[in-house]
């Protein structure tokens, strides 16, 4: 089972916000404090992003990718939780 919690929940979390989109659509526009890390480069190494002590909530445009990298990286041990509909939703929620 994923954790998630919604666009409007994330004003509520201490974490750290990951985008996990395209350099272009972060370059674009993204959630205010969110980092930056492709989700292919967040694949490959986690441990190169990730640490195993702080909480991440994770985001794609629509939600999809990040409930994948959200299950894999939860299997790994990390602190993983999606935001629903990603940075869609996110945008109908302000």
């Amino acid at each position: 089972m994923i954790s998630s919690i919604t666009p409007l929940e994330l004003d509520k979390v201490d974490g750290k916000i990951i985008d996990i989109r395209s350099v272009e659509k972060y370059n674009d526009n993204h959630i205010p404090g969110a980092i930056h890390i492709p989700m292919n480069k967040l694949i490959l190494n986690p441990k190169e992003y990730l640490n195993f002590t702080d909480t991440f909530y994770f985001y794609c445009q629509m939600g999809s990718q990040s409930i994948q990298v959200c299950m894999f990286l939860r299997k790994l041990g990390y602190k993983a939780i999606n935001i629903k509909g990603g940075y869609e939703a996110w945008i109908l929620s302000r």
